[in-house]
């Protein structure tokens, strides 16, 4: 296969040691085997590696102490390029350049669901970014890339989560870009087969890929967000800027007929939602190598002819032909990081009193 490289933002990354599943990060970690429900058959030379074993702690970028009555479940980002003639199609569980992109994206992703549930992240065998790519210029959809080998991982993740570690709690499923793409599979195939399971779901947050309005239509068992503290909901967007919009450009993630939430106002139409109703975007300190909240003057409005969020935050794009030339794809959660985490709390009290 012919790789290419694309103009990727990524933050930088340190590799860190490796054990047998996964890699070892600052928090513990942790089976069944399952098929994947695929929605089409995705071809591979690669070689996958091993498939993990999630009785093994090591499987997990992270278990949490239990200091909540409510968890999150989350999926990952892609990290792993597959950028060189000869790479895997999919990342081997300890592929290095995965598992230090993981670490080093927790913290403006993942981490935003902390204050108020407990996180769980297994890691899982991901496409790589061109392998995902080419799969998604050949069907007009990435997922052809995630429904075989990834969607498998995560469902048998799900399976060992639910079996041995939730204990009946209600919970948040999430993910980004990838992760959200795996998610979306999830909602339509796995929690159609475990109904139980899907009745605790307080909210889905499929961030950074679409939820297209044929999706919602083939599978009526799901619904889409209509206000800021809904339950038993997907929460979607997928952030950009003018150029994007103006263009009209090809952006990988972003599908025909794809809906939108604003995260400012949690509306669906296109009222603008000024700097002012931004709670804080999470960004580095250049100096320091530490997080901060900060204004980066991230509005928000949905554009409902594209299906995407349009802001004019003051950070560098994503670029390239892969996302446009003007896709803030890296920012969908630190764009909006307080406000996220703002609404996570809310959507869980309100799922609290309705069970009162």
């Amino acid at each position: 296969m012919k790789k290419r490289l694309v103009a990727l933002a990524l933050s930088a990354v340190s590799v860190f040691s490796l054990t047998a599943c996964g890699g070892q990060s600052s928090a513990s970690k942790s089976t069944a085997t399952k098929s994947a429900a695929t929605i089409s058959e995705a071809s591979t030379t690669a070689i996958e590696g091993k498939e993990p074993n999630y009785s093994d702690k090591t499987c997990w970028y992270q278990i949490p102490e239990i200091t909540k009555d409510i968890d999150t479940f989350f999926v990952y980002p892609t990290e792993y390029m597959d950028s060189n003639e000869g790479d895997p199609d999919f990342a081997p569980l300890d592929n290095a350049e995965m598992l230090a992109g993981v670490k080093t994206n927790y913290p403006i992703l993942a981490s935003v669901y902390e204050d108020s549930t407990n996180v769980f992240m297994p890691y899982y065998r991901q496409a790589g970014m061109m392998f995902a790519a080419e799969e998604a210029r050949k069907s007009g959809d990435p997922r052809t890339a995630f429904a075989t080998i990834p969607y498998a991982d995560i469902t048998a993740a799900l399976d060992y989560y639910f079996q041995n570690y939730n204990n009946g709690r209600p919970f948040i499923i999430a993910g980004h870009s990838q992760g959200s793409g795996i998610v979306s599979l999830v909602l339509k195939d796995y929690f159609k087969e475990h109904p139980d399971y899907y009745e605790r779901m307080i909210a889905a947050y499929v961030i950074g890929f679409s939820i297209t309005r044929e999706y919602l239509e083939e599978n009526t068992h799901l619904k889409f967000a209509t206000g800021e503290s809904d339950t038993g909901v997907i929460i979607s967007w997928n952030t950009e800027g003018p150029k994007n919009v103006e263009q009209n450009a090809r952006n990988v993630v972003l599908l025909p007929n794809a809906i939108s939430i604003n995260p400012l106002n949690w509306k669906l139409d296109e009222t603008y939602a000024p700097v002012s109703e931004n709670l804080g975007s999470r960004v580095p300190n250049e100096k320091t190598g530490k997080y901060e909240i900060k204004d980066i003057g991230a509005d928000a409005r949905v554009v409902l002819s594209r299906g995407s969020v349009l802001t004019n935050a003051d950070t560098e794009p994503v670029g390239g032909d892969t996302f446009g030339p003007q896709s803030y794809h890296n920012g969908d959660y630190a764009l909006f990081y307080n406000n996220i985490k703002d609404n996570v709390a809310k959507r869980i009290a309100t799922y609290k009193e309705s069970k009162r």
